[in-house]
């Protein structure tokens, strides 16, 4: 299992993020390339080796052109401008989830809907940026797992477009529900609605360091040189290659009265808060009523956050739950080619053999339109291929 575990000492931001994975090895060059597809005008993108405290970091830098400094759009905006651009459909999906989240934590704090919500600092262009290339390189590392440390917020007051507001401003203090912080005692913002929103959409837990064999670290560099610590954000990296069983929670309740249109949004919210997994049974309750089993997995410090949303966003009166012992096989993820179309695979692996194989469907899905075969004779020969390697 690759495992990448964010340690904010220093609060997190969306150019942090950005700096620390081409630190990592993602070359920059990827990411502007990617970024082309998003006919995204008015800004240059570059990085450069610098200090903080003494360390070496790398930070990225997004020089925007002046006209295209305040310009504010709509969530609806951002969403058709991703949706329209030629990005790898994963990419397309995760950076719209980012914006979901910080969307709905406008609206939350400014009493309005999501379509209603004009970004101000998060809808200009190096926000935009900062938000897409994170996941770009994400998604080339192809981590299986991301945990996080507790994020050190910072104090004080920071200024923006709405005025001088308390740090963290209301719209990261939303997005940060559930998720452990603390303050060292800076005072300064330290961690941004971008940060927060990315970091939110990728880990899974957060608290110490996971059991890992450490591999590369990556260092992006704040933009604000500070005297009391050293303002970067390190990222480890590593493998849980060992065979040993994942203690995870289960919450489960059945529900007999519920509009079946409201379950859609009652799984989105459990996952975008770190549910594992979410899905819905038949059952057949007492007096013969027909109702749903609603099952959560989830990781045991993430229990509260979703029996939360269980109890509020679904006409439950109380529900059951239990920790139960889980085994992986090991993963790791090849590529493979037909005829000049990538085709990533995870490959799972019991006691050192190879046992699952299994192609990414999106890649499959463009492979299949482009060579103009059915999608199944993709998956077979993508399959092949990675057993043959």
């Amino acid at each position: 299992m690759k495992l990448a575990y964010f340690d904010c000492h220093s609060g997190i931001s969306g150019d942090m993020i950005l700096g620390a994975l081409v630190d990592l090895g993602v070359p920059l060059t990827t990411i502007q390339k990617e970024l082309k597809k998003l006919k995204l005008k008015g800004y240059e993108i570059s990085s450069k080796k610098v200090k903080r405290g003494g360390f070496g970091a790398t930070q990225v830098i997004v020089d925007q052109k002046e006209n295209h400094k305040h310009l504010h759009r709509t969530f609806v905006d951002i969403k058709k401008m991703i949706e329209d651009s030629a990005l790898a459909p994963v990419v397309k999906k995760n950076a719209i989830g980012i914006f979901g989240i910080l969307g709905k934590a406008e609206a939350k704090v400014h009493r309005t809907r999501l379509d209603k919500i004009h970004f101000h600092e998060v809808g200009a262009v190096d926000s935009i940026v900062d938000i897409v290339g994170s996941v770009i390189a994400m998604e080339s590392l192809q981590f299986d797992r991301v945990a996080t440390s507790p994020l050190n917020t910072g104090e004080g007051t920071v200024h923006c477009e709405h005025g001088i507001l308390p740090v963290p401003a209301p719209a990261t203090l939303e997005i940060l529900r559930g998720v452990p912080c603390f303050s060292s005692g800076v005072k300064t913002e330290l961690v941004t609605p971008t940060g927060s929103a990315i970091l939110k959409f990728y880990a899974t837990s957060f608290g110490p360091i996971p059991a890992m064999t450490l591999g590369a670290n990556g260092y992006g560099a704040g933009s604000k040189v500070l005297e009391e610590i050293p303002n970067f954000l390190r990222i480890l990296t590593g493998e849980n290659n060992e065979d040993e069983t994942e203690t995870l929670c289960v919450v489960e309740t059945n529900i007999d009265d519920m509009n079946p249109e409201l379950y859609e949004q009652v799984m989105q919210l459990l996952l975008r808060q770190g549910a594992r997994d979410v899905y819905f049974t038949p059952v057949i309750m007492k007096k013969g009523r027909p109702g749903i089993k609603l099952t959560v997995l989830c990781d045991p410090e993430k229990r509260k956050v979703l029996v939360k949303i269980v109890l509020t966003e679904t006409t439950s009166f109380g529900l059951r739950w239990w920790e139960v012992a889980r085994e992986t096989l090991d993963r790791h993820w090849i590529t493979v080619k037909i005829k000049n179309c990538s085709i990533k695979i995870k490959m799972g692996s019991l006691e050192g053999q190879v046992v699952q194989v299994s192609p990414e469907y999106e890649d499959c899905k463009k492979a299949a339109v482009k060579l103009k075969i059915p999608l199944k004779e993709v998956y077979r020969r993508a399959q092949e291929l990675a057993r043959g390697q």
